[in-house]
């Protein structure tokens, strides 16, 4: 008996055969737990697959601005999945292990902002606020535009946002890491 209230999808899930295969294909050949639970709905797995693959494949933002902010909202939220998926990412894309280690503290007060740069600081702060707060301090953006421009902040925030989501359907519906069952 599952511990589970829905269970994943099978791993070796073959229809509807042309969204499994886009997905597969995102994903690199495989279907991780996130999906698994998404292909309960084919229209919900159809859109996110396209959406959240925007996000993360087509963006001109620095890829480790949006790892920053995607770690940053899993850590907020609580998303453990969302983190263990997300920090690999931001590694490879210039992050370092100090900065994952540091983002284990945000929103605390024994946060190492010293770990970061401006701009970082800047994403670490929008990443708060909007997960936080939902009012983002005007400041804060003004200070982002003068650094990486109007294209780059408004993906900033879509990204922040559509993690945000990532990140409750997860806790809601109980995902875990691949490797991990559930508790």
């Amino acid at each position: 008996m599952s511990l589970r209230a829905i269970d994943y999808q099978p791993l070796d899930l073959a229809e509807p055969a042309e969204l499994v295969a886009a997905i597969r294909k995102r994903r690199g050949g495989q279907l991780i737990n996130l999906d698994r639970m998404l292909l309960h709905s084919i229209p919900v797995a159809r859109g996110w697959n396209v959406f959240i693959g925007e996000i993360r494949e087509n963006l001109s933002l620095d890829p480790k601005l949006r790892e920053l902010a995607m770690c940053g909202v899993a850590v907020l939220n609580g998303a453990e999945y969302e983190f263990f998926h997300h920090a690999p990412p931001f590694l490879k894309a210039g992050g370092t292990e100090e900065q994952v280690k540091a983002l284990r503290h945000i929103g605390k007060l024994s946060f190492p902002k010293d770990h970061f740069d401006g701009v970082e600081l800047d994403t670490v702060k929008l990443t708060l606020q909007m997960t936080r707060n939902i009012v983002v301090d005007k400041a804060v953006i003004q200070d982002l535009k003068k650094a990486i421009g109007d294209t780059a902040v408004v993906e900033l925030v879509s990204v922040i946002a559509a993690y945000n989501m990532v990140s409750r359907f997860l806790i809601a519906l109980d995902v875990h890491p691949e490797d991990q069952p559930p508790a």
